[in-house]
């Protein structure tokens, strides 16, 4: 497989998966929002820090509120992770290797694509039912990718953006309401605190297996507890690991077994560390920090698997531990080795 494919077919799932996340963290803070009390924490501006944004939000809308937190996040042209730019770039990968991706799948980013830029009809509607209808078109483009395309290695790198993706945004949702939103005191287990949980849950698409997972009240360690650690859960952090280290395991496997090299170092020791912990040990130490350590070593592991498959060798600033920019790098990715090979374009 050449790189740039392997390279597209990642940023694909990034993208619709990231505006899916997006959609659910939107979501999550309007209901919060009905349910907080005048005077208490409001949900919106935790959003943009939990999502990285704050310097751009600033530099966009200066002391913007609650309509210009959700126009950024939803159709800001400013903003490269905003829903529609997601869904637009996702559709430009998709539209580069058309002749990669099963037709259903084109059709159904098509489609999305078209229905937030061009429908005018879309955006009249109620602000939960755009972020709902987005999310349903996002879990579309999931079920045809898995319904339709091979599991060969356009599979596996689809696969393979998703579940990173997937594990950063559901810490990073996690984190808005435990840490930047963590009530005093007083308020903990009280019905607000209660329902902000149950609001958190549902964003996640997880309250249905949490309550059949977890019978007793529901609490923060047990909510935390389910979206780290829960081995069943296919948005928990600890799933994603499992299925990221599988799916590593196929696309860089070795006929000659070797010692281990960064990636997978780093893999193996992130799973290792997330597998074998307890809740009560990630809050006695910081739980906000540890989420924090978590976000960092996905971040690594985007650019390890970045410049191992997405960019021609030697291409490494020797100077810096950065990666030169390539636009249409034309490289092999094969299954058996761990090395590059050029390929014609």
């Amino acid at each position: 497989m050449l790189s740039r494919v392997a390279d597209s077919l990642y940023w694909i799932n990034r993208y619709v998966e990231r505006a899916e996340n997006i959609s659910r963290f939107v979501e999550v803070s309007e209901a919060m929002a009905l349910d907080c009390p005048p005077g208490s924490a409001e949900p919106w501006q935790p959003l943009i820090d939990a999502s990285g944004d704050r310097d751009l939000f600033d530099e966009l809308y200066p002391g913007g509120g609650a309509e210009q937190v959700v126009e950024f996040l939803v159709r800001a042209e400013g903003n490269p992770s905003s829903i529609v730019n997601c869904i637009a770039l996702a559709r430009e990968n998709a539209r580069q290797i058309r002749d990669v991706i099963t037709t259903e799948m084109w059709e159904q980013i098509n489609d999305l694509y078209w229905t937030l830029l061009e429908n005018e009809t879309f955006w009249d509607q109620p602000p939960q039912e755009q972020l709902r209808e987005i999310r349903r078109g996002c879990q579309l483009f999931y079920g045809v990718t898995d319904a339709t395309l091979s599991r060969d290695l356009s599979w596996q790198f689809s696969r393979l953006g998703r579940l990173i993706e997937r594990a950063d945004k559901t810490t990073r949702i996690l984190d808005v309401k435990y840490f930047l939103l963590l009530p005093s005191p007083e308020e903990v287990g009280g019905v607000l605190d209660e329902l902000q949980w149950i609001s958190l849950l549902r964003s996640a698409g997880a309250y249905q297996m949490f309550r059949q997972s977890e019978l007793g009240v529901i609490s923060p360690k047990a909510v935390a507890s389910f979206l780290l650690l829960d081995p069943a859960f296919p948005r928990s952090v600890r799933y994603c690991l499992e299925r990221i280290h599988e799916t590593l395991q196929v696309v860089g496997g070795r006929s000659v077994p070797g010692a281990p090299d960064a990636l997978e170092c780093l893999v193996g020791l992130t799973l290792a560390r997330w597998s074998y912990t307890k809740i009560d040990a990630l809050i006695a130490n910081g739980l906000h920090e540890a989420i924090d350590d978590l976000q960092q070593d996905l971040n690594n592991l985007h650019g390890l698997i970045h410049s191992r498959y997405f960019v021609l060798p030697g291409l490494m600033n020797p100077d810096e531990d950065t990666i030169a920019p390539v636009a249409q790098a034309s490289v092999s990715v094969t299954a058996t080795s761990h090395d590059l090979a050029c390929a014609p374009a």
